[in-house]
């Protein structure tokens, strides 16, 4: 073979060695080529399993955050009722052992809608209930209250005012941060005060405390200043508010401070009672002016009967004239007489020996009607036996009333005597234990 022809051939070995490693060099990147997007598709996998288990995750946390929330409300919720039931079962409890010295929670602030003046009208018992359920009525409807003028036109013909009865300073402080009270009227308003005294109003007996929002404080509203000529029986005694049931126990209890006379006189007569033995204060409700206003007649004769009526003809504002005085006490409205109260106190088996203090002004009818009374319970005191040199006035026995356990009695009907039989089991337990 020639020179030539042997190139020949190895040029072509050449180009055949070129010719397959060229095509091995693309064999190789297109080997390169589909990994390189295996591996971008296994990226992208990879990233949406990633990105489906991320949303999962916030589903399931939010699940949690929702099922969380719901659990928590539901815990509120039962908080918030178990807050009430203590709140009321603890204000149950207050009440029943008279723990109302406590202040209410808050504050009481609003703006004033007027001025209330107010006349107390009645006894004893009802003037200063009627002045609790005023007090009540002046906070509800945020108006400020002027001192109450007591009653001078009664049977007992006092002429005590407010001031000589209670501590005026005391009562305007322990209420201010509940209600607005004023000794006098402001200057500005005494023209009003003077036109509403000329106008008064009665409110409707036993009314709720809607009555006053709906028809007493427009009326306030529009003139500034009213004045109410009657306080007894003015607010219902069931379906008020709470709150206002405690306030008006507030005012009673805390607010009505005897002034330190009277406060002193109480304490030295109840010293002298103690001084000899136990005894009991009896409010034996039988007053010439308690049974004209009753009509109870048990046990009187004609003279006395006929004094009675014409009594109750005289005062208008008693309101009933025409009487049935055996159908009334049938119902369980009269007092007992000195004669049944004998009986009952000796039911109850009340010692002999205790100390009896009348807590009463004059008993009608005089020693006649006292004799039985005074021969069960020897040991009888009566004002005018109370030794000289205390003050003799009608507040005296109210302070003992106040102050100190009393029994009163009323004509023993069966429903009577069981409550009287409660209250008594109640308070002393299966007997009186005296003071």
């Amino acid at each position: 073979m020639s020179s030539k022809a042997m190139v020949g051939v190895e040029e072509s070995k050449t180009v055949d060695s070129k010719g397959n490693s060229n095509i091995g060099e693309f064999k190789l990147e297109k080997s390169k080529s589909l990994n390189n997007i295996a591996r971008v598709k296994s990226d992208q996998k990879s990233n949406s399993l990633f990105i489906s288990r991320s949303r999962l995750s916030r589903l399931l946390l939010c699940r949690l955050g929702a099922i969380a929330m719901l659990v928590l409300s539901a815990y509120m919720l039962e908080l918030s009722t178990l807050r009430e039931v203590m709140r009321s079962r603890v204000f149950m409890l207050r009440s029943s052992s008279l723990n109302i010295n406590d202040p209410l929670q808050s504050a009481h602030f609003y703006d004033n809608n007027g001025f209330l003046t107010i006349s107390a009208n009645g006894g004893l018992n009802q003037m200063r209930a009627g002045i609790c359920d005023m007090v009540a009525i002046a906070r509800y409807l945020n108006v400020t209250l002027i001192i109450p003028e007591l009653d001078e036109t009664s049977f007992w013909h006092d002429r005590s005012g407010f001031q000589d009865i209670f501590d005026v300073d005391y009562f305007i402080k322990s209420l201010r941060d509940q209600v607005r009270i004023l000794k006098e009227i402001p200057d500005e308003q005494k023209k009003n005060a003077e036109i509403a005294k000329l106008y008064p109003i009665s409110p409707t007996r036993w009314s709720t405390i809607s009555y006053y929002n709906k028809v007493i404080l427009p009326q306030i509203k529009k003139n500034q200043v009213l004045h109410f000529n009657q306080t007894d029986f003015r607010l219902a005694n069931n379906h008020l508010p709470l709150e206002l049931q405690q306030f008006r126990c507030r005012v009673n209890f805390k607010a009505l401070r005897f002034v330190r006379p009277l406060e002193e006189l109480g304490r030295k007569i109840v010293r002298l009672l103690r001084e000899k033995g136990p005894f009991l204060a009896l409010h034996l409700r039988y007053e010439k002016d308690m049974l004209a206003f009753s009509g109870c007649t048990e046990g009187c004769n004609n003279n006395e009967i006929v004094e009675l009526t014409k009594m109750r003809f005289a005062y208008p504002w008693w309101k009933q004239k025409l009487i049935n005085s055996v159908k009334r006490r049938k119902d369980g409205a009269c007092p007992l007489t000195p004669e049944e109260t004998a009986l009952a106190l000796r039911a109850m088996d009340i010692d002999p020996s205790t100390q009896i203090y009348i807590a009463a002004g004059d008993i009608y009818g005089g020693e006649r009607r006292m004799t039985p009374l005074r021969l069960a319970f020897p040991h009888f005191i009566i004002q005018n036996l109370v030794p000289s040199g205390i003050i003799q006035t009608r507040w005296q026995h109210w302070i003992i009333l106040c102050q100190w356990k009393v029994i009163f009695l009323f004509l023993p009907t069966k429903e009577t005597w069981q409550d009287l039989s409660k209250a008594i089991d109640d308070t002393w337990g299966s007997r009186p234990q005296f003071f």
